[in-house]
Formats: C-alpha cells, structure tokens, sequence
C-alpha cells in the first residue's frame, strides 16, 4: 500500500477519535454547537481538517517538547505526557477557531481528557485496521 493511503487512513482514524470526543466531553464542541448554519458535510470535513492541524502540531511540536523535557517525562514516569497531549489539543482547537472552522476546546480539562480520548479510540481502531492498509 501507498504512503498516502496510509496517511489518509490516520487522518481518518483521529478524525473519528475527535468525533468521539465531542460526544463524550462536555467542553469539546463541533459543527451546530459553535456555528448554527453547519451541515454534515461541513461536520465531516471539519473533523478531518481539524485532525490534519492535530496530527501536524503532533508531528512539529512533540518531539520538540519530548527532548526539551526529557527530564521531566523521567521524573514523572511519562505520565506528564497527558498534559503535553491535552496541551496539544487544546492548540488545535485554538488553530482550528483561528481559521474559522467550527471546533472548539473550552480549557484545558476539556483538552486533557479529550485528548485520553483521543488516544484510545485512535489506539483502538488502529488495532482493528489491518497492518496492510495501516503502515506504521
């Protein structure tokens, strides 16, 4: 299988988790929530650009955060990473706002457990797509 696809398939993948999130976290909103006039068309698309702002800011800003605080990712057994992954979405979502799409995480609680969401539903569906279409 292609790169693309595979990359298509994650993007996917955490624009379901997402979804998933705003159904289960009360601070996580999407589509009607933020903009009255929003279609599911719209929903859907603003769940995959807004998985594409996560998974860049992912990409970019993680590694440069794991070196910077390798230390503190020691002292606390890794657990300080539920932070950096609530941190991280609650900057998606102020990108996402930023650029006028209807998404919204309304403080960092919110964006702490939307982001434990996030990861086990992305970590969950990742374990049920075949290795062949998911090359990671």
């Amino acid at each position: 299988m292609s790169n693309a696809l595979a990359i298509t398939i994650r993007v996917i993948v955490v624009a379901i988790a997402l979804w998933v999130a705003t159904l289960l976290v009360g601070g996580i909103r999407l589509g009607t929530e933020v903009s009255p006039n929003s279609t599911t068309a719209s929903t859907i698309g603003t769940l995959l650009v807004v998985a594409v702002i996560f998974g860049l800011i992912n990409a970019v800003l993680k590694p440069i955060i794991k070196v910077i605080g390798c230390p503190l990712y020691i002292l606390t057994l890794g657990l300080i990473s539920l932070v950096v992954n609530g941190l991280l979405l609650w900057l998606a979502g102020y990108i996402a706002e930023r650029v006028g799409l209807p998404f919204a995480v309304d403080g960092f609680w919110a964006a702490f457990w939307g982001a434990i969401i996030v990861a086990v539903v992305s970590f969950l569906l990742h374990v049920l797509i075949p290795d062949r279409f998911d090359q990671r």
